[in-house]
């Protein structure tokens, strides 16, 4: 099954896309093992669990929270994920400092 999502890989801005949301597919998207952090309640960020171990770049910082390698932003709807939960220009306009 295909999602709406949004990805941002390190030094790059934003961009909304769609993928499979396969366990499988999300490991290849963000290099690794997959960790999910919640950033609100139908929003998460998916990203490589080992990724400070493998001495990933840099990627951004998001509500206090730094991340490296790949990311994914993606919905949540009770226990499975979803398309991404707003329009990819309400999300420029909460997360702008991503595209700076």
């Amino acid at each position: 099954m295909k999602m709406k999502v949004i990805i941002k890989h390190p030094g790059q801005r934003p961009y909304v896309t769609n993928i499979s949301t396969t366990l499988k597919n999300l490991q290849i998207s963000v290099n690794g093992y997959i960790e999910t952090v919640f950033l609100q309640n139908d929003l998460v960020v998916i990203c490589n669990e080992e990724g400070l171990l493998q001495n990933l770049p840099h990627n951004c910082c998001v509500e206090g929270i730094d991340f490296v390698g790949t990311i994914i932003f993606i919905g949540k709807q009770g226990e499975e994920f979803s398309d991404i939960p707003c329009e990819f220009q309400q999300f420029k306009k909460l997360y702008h400092h991503l595209f700076e």
